[in-house]
């Protein structure tokens, strides 16, 4: 564990904060530089951007804070302390989504679009910021049965996200529906967070041998496959109908 990088003086430049802040600013120099190719206006994409890192910070806290509110209540002075981690990615996502989706039409942007233009960078992001979680320590892994080591989960889900962002910016060169980038990367990654899961030893199991993070990510991978399929059903109407 590196959780200090450095320090000035009186000021602490923590690991986990210099990594989630690099691979929100990769992934708003990316989408920002492939704005044009989605038809999207590059005036919005930095407000967007900044809106569902905002939105999405306060919702991966307060999803935190939520799991563990025995803590909390005995230490409110903590809730603001983001110095050793506490954020759940998927408080993020739906604060983040919710928040960015409002911003975008009253921008009168395709929300679609967009969201097909920013998945693979979310997922780039996501591999960039669990490269911190390894740094500071939070987001660990089960304990080896031999050595006693603790299973580099943090490195798993990088090495699993950066495989995510290739195989999304890829396929962004074939989508045929609006949507349909957006809905793989949540259907994508939900199954990877749910086999994940079983290997993070810092997520109590809480619903009949299951984490939380595993019921939400059912959950997802149902909503977004149902989405996916009634989409692609309508594009090859669409499409049969046009020829």
């Amino acid at each position: 564990m590196h959780p200090i990088l450095f320090k000035l003086g009186p000021v602490t430049v923590y690991s986990y904060g210099v990594m989630v802040a690099l691979g929100f600013a990769v992934a708003t120099a990316c989408v920002y530089a492939r704005a044009p190719k989605f038809n999207i206006d590059r005036n919005h994409i930095v407000d967007l951007m900044i809106i569902m890192l905002v939105s999405g910070l306060f919702g991966a806290r307060l999803f935190y804070v939520i799991q563990n509110t025995g803590y909390y209540r005995a230490n409110p002075y903590e809730i603001l302390n983001l110095s050793k981690g506490g954020l759940v990615w998927y408080g993020a996502f739906f604060a983040g989504f919710i928040s960015s989706v409002l911003y975008m039409k009253l921008r009168r942007m395709d929300a679609w679009l967009a969201l097909d233009l920013a998945a693979p960078y979310i997922a780039l992001a996501q591999a960039i910021g669990r490269i911190g979680c390894f740094l500071n320590g939070c987001c660990y892994g089960i304990s080896a049965p031999r050595g006693g080591a603790y299973v580099p989960t943090q490195l798993y889900s990088a090495a699993a996200l950066a495989l995510l962002f290739v195989i999304l910016r890829i396929w962004q060169g074939h989508r045929h529906f609006k949507g349909e980038i957006f809905l793989g990367y949540c259907a994508l990654y939900s199954a990877k967070r749910f086999l994940m899961e079983f290997l993070r030893g810092d997520n109590p199991r809480a619903y009949f041998g299951f984490t939380i993070s595993q019921v939400i990510s059912c959950a997802l991978f149902a909503l977004s496959l149902s989405v996916f399929t009634y989409m692609a059903v309508l594009w090859r109407r669409k499409r049969s109908h046009s020829t």
